[in-house]
């Protein structure tokens, strides 16, 4: 209110000077003038004042969320919580999925086929290796992304997603990029297409592509599963039954904030390198908070992101589904291509802490990162000739129990070298087909679309390497 007085004082003490040098008449309606803006600036200022509690309020949070002492452990929080409630509640609708497309609908198809008298191999091809994929990604994917993208946006709506740039704005000037990257990385938690297109709020082209980069860093919902299950059989199983879930947590918590890690560093080695230039300056306003519009997120969530997503990546998962068949099917002088192909990829898979088997499965299933565990089950079971297992060769599948997972896996020859080098190749490989193809279409360029997708591959050898040469010497 004081500065809002001292306007007025001002243009009324104007006024009194111009009385001595113009007529009176025009004075007159000079002052009237003058008078009619202080009732404006007067209006405006008790407007300010009515509303100083939400003013208020908006402030005092500010100093919480954005404060150095507070602000990075509760966005710590808030994304644990985020993934939590991802990874927790999707759990029961991916079973119902899970039970309804490879429980009912599948032995139906199977049947119907029968029926028919379809040729083996179509039946083959189309159930066994096209729909199994599909079904697949629909089961793991669509429940954790209906609930991830909804919330994400609610945080949005909330304005709270602001804040984190703020906070994160610092770290990312430092390695070159660009604050609102803070954004694109979270949105790529869900999934790192939609990330990738997010990042169209960054003006910079260069630091743009530095954002979509490294956003496959952010573990994106599709693998997800892959390391809670590899967490929990090996990582788990360090300490008692007790701790043990605790523990499986931790560790694909720790996974997840190791790629912001590796997000920061990749940032700042592209920026001396490949996309070297200085950090662009913006103004960062932070909107007042607000209820987030419940109805109108859920919708927007589902449509424009969830279900997108979702028909990109099945798109993708159908030809990957019939290459997995035709590699199992296939033979070639009494032996499937999938055995001649993890024969020849086993002894660099050994190097790097993994395995042929696993290697196979990444090549293989590159259009979606939601069918690597059950394509790994399904190759290790054909290779290692595991008996009581999966429904034939090409037929990918799941298991309820983790016990009867891990006695396949270990069968297969896996230690706690193998499970903690899968985790971080899941974090440090190439995106998905969908992502690729996302990339490609954001960049127009197919040179930044393959170091989009080869440095990573690079990044994760070489880590999985050293890993796997420090174990070796300390075990």
């Amino acid at each position: 209110m004081d500065n809002k007085s001292g306007q007025i004082d001002e243009l009324i003490s104007q006024a009194s000077e111009l009385r001595w040098k113009i007529g009176s008449d025009y004075h007159d309606k000079l002052t009237e003038g003058i008078y009619a803006d202080a009732a404006s600036i007067t209006q405006r200022a008790e407007i300010r004042k009515d509303n100083s509690a939400s003013y208020n309020f908006d402030r005092m949070l500010d100093k919480v969320l954005t404060s150095r002492t507070f602000g990075f452990p509760i966005m710590g929080l808030i994304l644990s919580i985020i993934l939590w409630l991802t990874i927790q509640g999707a759990n029961y609708p991916s079973s119902m999925l899970d039970s309804l497309l490879l429980g009912t609908v599948y032995p139906f198809l199977k049947d119907l086929s029968s029926q028919l008298g379809i040729v083996w191999w179509i039946d083959g091809l189309l159930l066994d290796g096209i729909y199994m994929a599909v079904a697949w990604v629909i089961a793991v994917m669509l429940p954790p992304m209906a609930i991830f993208f909804p919330l994400f946006t609610l945080l949005e709506d909330f304005g709270y997603l602001p804040r984190v740039a703020f906070n994160l704005d610092g770290l990312f000037k430092k390695s070159g990029a660009h604050g609102k990257q803070a954004l694109t990385m979270s949105m790529g938690w869900g999934c790192n297409a939609a990330g990738v297109v997010a990042t169209r709020i960054i003006d910079s082209p260069r630091e743009r592509l530095i954002a979509i980069i490294t956003n496959n860093f952010s573990l994106c919902n599709g693998r997800w599963p892959t390391q809670i299950l590899i967490a929990t059989i090996f990582i788990g199983a360090l300490v008692p039954a007790g701790w043990s879930g605790l523990v499986s947590t931790t560790a694909v918590i720790g996974i997840a904030f190791l790629g912001i890690f590796f997000t920061f560093f990749t940032s700042w080695f592209l920026s001396r390198t490949m996309l070297k230039g200085e950090v662009s300056t913006f103004t960062l306003e932070l909107p007042p908070y607000r209820p987030p519009r419940f109805w109108k997120t859920i919708y927007t969530s589902l449509i424009d992101r969830t279900i997108i997503v979702l028909w990109r990546a099945i798109v993708f998962a159908a030809p990957a589904g019939a290459v997995i068949w035709l590699i199992s099917n296939i033979d070639i002088s009494g032996h499937s291509i999938a055995y001649y192909s993890i024969n020849f990829l086993d002894e660099f898979g050994f190097l790097i802490g993994l395995n042929g088997v696993i290697l196979l499965a990444y090549v293989v299933a590159i259009p979606a990162n939601e069918i690597v565990i059950p394509t790994v089950l399904m190759l290790t079971v054909a290779h290692f000739g595991i008996s009581n297992f999966g429904a034939g060769d090409g037929v990918m599948f799941d298991l309820d129990s983790e016990t009867q997972t891990a006695e396949i896996l270990q069968t297969g020859g896996w230690t706690l070298l193998t499970g903690i080098n899968l985790m971080l190749f899941s974090l440090l490989h190439n995106p998905c087909s969908t992502t690729i193809f996302t990339i490609y279409k954001e960049t127009k360029s197919w040179k930044w679309t393959s170091v989009a997708t080869i440095l990573p591959i690079i990044m994760g050898i070489v880590v999985c390497f050293l890993v796997a040469q420090l174990y070796r010497i300390l075990m």
